[in-house]
């Protein structure tokens, strides 16, 4: 097993994540919900109150994304729901510090991202698109309800529209978007637990340069940095990176959450958990960075 030099000082953590993304070849990062919440991106309490009063003292929805799911009683109702969901979480969705913060701290390494978040976190912070997968989707894409086929739409005029023209909890019949091909409605393209989601052309091309990412670096000294993960879809970046570290000897597995969850007993020689606040980790970090270069 490789040891990495940054663990055998004491430190503390955002010096710790510092040193462990100099020495590492590559980092691959994956980010959840958590990140999007350090930054005040949250799906309860005022935020989702201030905008969905009416749906939660219709239905007495809990938060954001149990409402996403939510079978609403018509298509005018859903779209009602998702036009603002899709405004706020995605078209006016404004920069996140944390994002930014994150941005610089990899701008001199080989990194990749993969996220389960689907909002527009990394494109309002000027990522290089083409190192980020959204694995579960993205809310500005519509796709056929039935999959009749595999490409998804997008019409954020018409996403502006629906919440202009909406009233008591409904838009016009007139704005529903329905697919060109078979008729059915379009929906918001998310993976579902039951269904799955349209899996279109880009999607497979993120895909392909995660995976080519992977490859090149398969036995390197690779960083799985683990960002705000937790366990609601742990099939898509905590397993595979705890499953990556295990596979490779020179690996390490680091996740940053302020909840703790168990680490597999054959990684934890591998394994480091830091618990600071996303955000505050993340500004401190890239301080690190920072002196470094003006030294």
């Amino acid at each position: 097993m490789t040891q990495w030099k940054a663990l055998k000082s004491a430190q503390d953590e955002p010096e710790i994540l510092a040193s462990l993304i100099r020495e590492a070849d590559a980092v691959v990062v994956g980010i959840g919900a958590g990140m999007s919440a350090a930054d005040g991106f949250t799906y309860i309490g005022e935020r989702f109150e201030t905008a969905f009063p009416d749906f939660i003292a219709k239905y007495g929805l809990l938060d954001m994304l149990q409402a996403s799911l939510f079978q609403f009683a018509s298509l005018e109702e859903y779209w009602a729901f998702q036009s603002r969901f899709v405004t706020l979480n995605y078209l006016d969705q404004p920069v996140g510090q944390a994002y930014l913060d994150l941005k610089k701290i990899l701008e001199t390494t080989a990194y990749h991202i993969i996220t389960t978040n689907a909002d527009n976190a990394f494109a309002a912070a000027a990522y290089d698109m083409n190192k980020v997968f959204h694995i579960q989707g993205e809310y500005s894409l519509w796709q056929c309800s039935r999959f009749c086929h595999q490409q998804t739409y997008r019409n954020d005029d018409l996403i502006r529209q629906m919440v202009a023209e909406q009233r008591d909890m409904k838009i016009p019949r007139d704005l529903i978007p329905y697919c060109p091909r078979c008729g059915a409605p379009f929906e918001i393209n998310k993976r579902n637990a039951e269904k799955g989601m349209v899996e279109d052309a880009d999607f497979f091309m993120q895909k392909e340069r995660y995976d080519r990412f992977l490859a090149e670096h398969k036995g390197q000294k690779v960083l799985y940095l683990e960002i705000g993960v937790g366990y609601t879809t742990p099939q898509f970046i905590k397993q595979p990176f705890q499953k990556q570290t295990q596979e490779n000897p020179a690996a390490l597995f680091v996740s940053l959450n302020q909840k703790q969850y168990r680490i597999p007993p054959a990684i934890r020689p591998q394994s480091v958990q830091l618990t600071s606040h996303i955000a505050t980790l993340m500004a401190k970090t890239k301080e690190c960075f920072m002196k470094e270069r003006r030294e």
